[in-house]
């Protein structure tokens, strides 16, 4: 959750450091802080709120040295409070440690120290971890370490600084992601890669078990019995301005404009020949085109992908899906057979409970694939194969173009599944492909409509209560519709099964509340506008997502939305996009932080 960064090199680590904090306040904004040493002293400046706050701080009280360390934290263990703010120190002030995750013996460590007299000035799990540096310290902070690690049980990324050593700073990694950046003349650490993009692309992601030691123009990676290691350094692709706002007032309002360029990008990247190729692995192909069932587990809005997913995979490809929450999936001791792939679906492909799924699936033998946003990330890296959604970094904590290009994915991954196993004829695969290619100029259509969206929003932003209603492939498009709404604004809404409203959830119909239905022309078209009427007979206040042309639901719709027509496959990636932007413009007028919405993070790595 929390993001970390650190810094060694020949630049004014303030700086460095608090731009870096920025680039990762969507996984965590509840306190922020920096350490740095300067001329033998460990200087510290940390408190409560967002990074702006701590930009005052410091500008008050500058912070100097070329070394140092920063943190934006999602709280867990403690309150919001200035004490409870990293980075944490031992009693000496001699060592500060910045820390993501979550130590679970903390409570047991805490005492035993306590007990031989170091003296806590936080509430925290992570303060331990200085502490316990602090008592192993010999005259070797790397052997100080290993030593202190083996007494932490949990997920823990954490980087250490210190007057005793200044030399150098070192990171850990134990089931919580951090990232090396190696630059010119510079070292530095990270929990994401926005952080470090306006200074190296040359990156090294850690894996579990491994340790850090970096000086300013070298660095020497360990595994926690102190073995060295030998890692390739890889370089990224993404650009310095994919993380800036190029002028809209906020990162999810960019990120919903995004959603056509995401499209052109991955149809150029997927769709060779008149045909889909995301299989571009023969062994991949050889092994989906034998499976018989495929058990998609992710969260969130990734899971809503998923779920559209299931409705693609077995109606183009016949093949039996199922998909399921990953916080879950291993708690149902669910029942495999050797011919199941189990794929996990995750933007940042840090996500804790997918990750787990991912080793509970392969610690049965199965298969993996994962579809994932973010390359090597540690979902990517231990799955048996990975399918990137190309969609760039993501800044809003509120998925938008992550979850249009999941979909695409899937819809590409099913047709091409559906067409090797000579389900879909030539003549059906063309007009899929064809109609592929038109969503960019339909999607920029839909969003042309964001003034009408607007002015809906300045109608319903008041109300207490949203219910969202879809059928057949889009009843996932209303969940992720209501998660988007609730996200960010803070409204009540759930989202329905529309045949499923009559058996209980009717009962919340009344003349305040506003009912939003997804009802694009499709095979399921008649039965949603009968649950349509229903909800208009007893008074409800009604949404409707309709294909243009369609005259029958303005009899029933107190406002109307129109997308393009397109196949009933693909009207999920079209209709989602009003309820994006109606979310959007609803919290913006209420007020509310758009893309750092209250207790929420990017990516949720602790379980």
């Amino acid at each position: 959750m929390c993001g970390i960064v650190g810094y060694i090199g020949n630049k004014d680590v303030d700086s460095v450091i608090l731009v870096g904090l920025e680039k990762l306040e969507y996984r965590g904004y509840d306190s922020a802080g920096i350490a740095a040493i300067h001329e033998g002293e460990l200087f510290i400046r940390k408190r409560k709120g967002r990074i702006v706050d701590l930009y005052s701080l410091v500008n008050g009280k500058p912070i100097k040295g070329n070394v140092g360390i920063g943190h934006t934290r999602w709280a867990t263990h403690g309150k919001v409070t200035d004490e409870n703010a990293h980075p944490h120190t031992d009693c000496n002030n001699t060592i500060a440690v910045v820390h993501n995750g979550i130590i679970e013996n903390y409570i047991e460590l805490k005492k035993e120290l306590t007990e031989r007299g170091h003296v806590f000035k936080s509430d925290t799990d992570s303060e331990v971890i200085p502490h316990l540096i602090e008592e192993n310290y010999d005259g070797d902070m790397l052997e100080a370490i290993l030593k202190t690690i083996k007494k932490l049980k949990g997920a823990f990324a954490f980087v250490v600084i210190s007057t005793l050593e200044p030399d150098k700073i070192i990171g850990v990694r134990m089931a919580s992601p951090l990232i090396l950046g190696v630059g010119e003349n510079e070292m530095l650490f990270a929990s994401d890669i926005p952080a470090l993009l306006s200074h190296t692309k040359k990156i090294i992601t850690l894996d579990d078990g491994e340790i850090v030691v970096a000086r300013q123009n070298s660095f020497q990676i360990y595994d926690f019995e102190g073995n060295p290691r030998e890692k390739e350094i890889k370089e990224i692709t993404w650009e310095a301005d994919m993380v800036e706002k190029e002028g809209f007032p906020h990162y999810m309002l960019k990120e919903i404009h995004e959603q056509p360029k995401v499209f052109v990008k991955n149809i150029a990247s997927y769709l060779k020949s008149g045909e889909p190729q995301i299989l571009k692995d023969f062994n991949l192909r050889r092994i989906l085109l034998n499976k018989n069932e495929f058990y998609i587990q992710a969260s969130g809005t990734s899971l809503h992908a998923g779920m559209i997913g299931t409705y693609m995979v077995q109606d183009l490809a016949r093949v039996k899906s199922v998909a399921e929450y990953s916080s879950e999936f291993r708690y149902k001791n669910p029942v495999f057979d050797p011919r199941t792939l189990v794929v996990a679906i995750s933007q940042s492909g840090e996500t804790a409970d997918t990750l787990a799924g991912v080793r509970l699936a392969k610690k049965n033998g199965l298969d993996v694939l994962s579809i994932i946003n973010v390359q090597e990330s540690t979902i990517a890296r231990e799955s048996d194969y990975v399918i990137y959604i190309n969609a760039g970094p993501e800044i809003g904590v509120a998925s938008t173009k992550a979850y249009t290009a999941q979909l695409l994915i899937l819809a590409l991954l099913s047709l091409e599944i559906g067409y090797l196993k000579g389900y879909i004829p030539d003549d059906e695969l063309k007009k899929y492909v064809n109609e592929l290619k038109t969503l960019p100029e339909k999607m920029r259509v839909v969003l042309s409509h964001e003034a009408q969206i607007q002015h809906i929003a300045e109608k319903f932003y008041n109300a207490n209560n949203f219910m969202f209603l879809g059928r057949g492939i889009n009843f996932p498009t209303a969940l992720e519709g209501a998660l988007k709404l609730k996200e960010i604004s803070y409204i009540h809404a759930t989202g329905y099964a529309a045949g499923e409203m009559k058996h209980g959830p009717i009962a919340l119909v009344d003349e305040n509340l506003p009912v939003v239905v997804v009802a694009p022309k499709t095979s399921v078209y008649e039965k949603t506008i009968s649950n349509i009427q229903e909800v208009k007979a007893r008074g409800g206040r009604i949404i409707i997502v309709a294909t243009e042309g369609d005259e029958e639901v303005k009899e029933f719709g107190e406002e109307i939305i129109y997308v393009p027509e397109t196949l009933e496959i693909f009207t999920p990636i079209l209709s989602i996009i009003p309820l994006q932007l109606l979310a959007y413009h609803i919290a913006v007028l209420r007020n509310c932080d758009v893309d750092k919405p209250r207790n929420l993070a990017k990516s949720v790595t602790v379980e």
